[in-house]
């Protein structure tokens, strides 16, 4: 006896291949808005923080950190030294006697960024949109050890503050710094040198684009 066997026209397969091709797109867009909105809240990071030192500088003529009237001007539990630099690493744990690390009490003690007043806070330190850490301490001589990145011709970040934040992928890395700065991230404002979490004994180099890994991560430094 003959048996009878059915299976799929052209014209199914057809359509079902349409389908799969579509939602693969939708998951592939989706993705990319995805990361398109953690580069977007990177760059904010950068740019959020000189609003907070100029704010702080209006209403008490002093530097967020460094400010030696703090306790009087915020009820902070720390002034600073009034050197007109803040002083510390960008990267100084909560608690550890920073001017960098008091930084942040003194801006959200004055109502200009939100977050934990106290020091010993888990969540004091602020974090990026990717998980690491975020951080500010004055600028360095050209030479000098500790800044924390050199550019390619080995001279310190410049700037009168350096912005530096953590743990973020090589992919980001690229597309934050073509859309802030010039697109090399071993020349210009921003510099970018795989991610440590300790203060190094000497200024790391920066990397430049070309060697940028997009699943290894760096820490991203900014001058202001």
């Amino acid at each position: 006896m003959k048996r009878n066997q059915s299976g799929f026209t052209l014209i199914e397969i057809a359509i079902v291949l349409v389908i799969i091709g579509l939602l693969l797109g939708g998951v592939l867009k989706g993705q990319e808005l995805i990361n398109s909105a953690k580069v977007k809240n990177l760059s904010m990071d950068f740019k959020n923080i000189p609003v907070f030192i100029y704010g702080y500088q209006d209403k008490y003529k002093a530097l967020p950190g460094d400010d030696s009237q703090a306790a009087s001007h915020v009820t902070a539990t720390v002034n600073g030294d009034g050197n007109g630099v803040i002083n510390g690493n960008w990267n100084d744990a909560a608690g550890a006697a920073s001017e960098a690390s008091y930084f942040w009490q003194h801006i959200r003690l004055a109502g200009l960024a939100p977050g934990p007043t106290v020091v010993t806070d888990t969540g004091y330190i602020p974090q990026n949109s990717v998980g690491g850490i975020v951080g500010i301490q004055s600028g360095t001589a050209p030479a000098a050890g500790n800044a924390p990145v050199k550019d390619a011709n080995g001279n310190a970040i410049r700037g009168s503050y350096i912005i530096c934040s953590s743990g973020i992928l090589g992919k980001f890395v690229k597309q934050l710094d073509t859309q802030v700065d010039d697109g090399n991230t071993a020349t210009g404002s921003m510099l970018a040198t795989p991610n440590y979490t300790t203060n190094p004994p000497a200024a790391p180099a920066a990397t430049a684009t070309a060697s940028i890994v997009d699943s290894d991560t760096y820490v991203v430094c900014m001058g202001v």
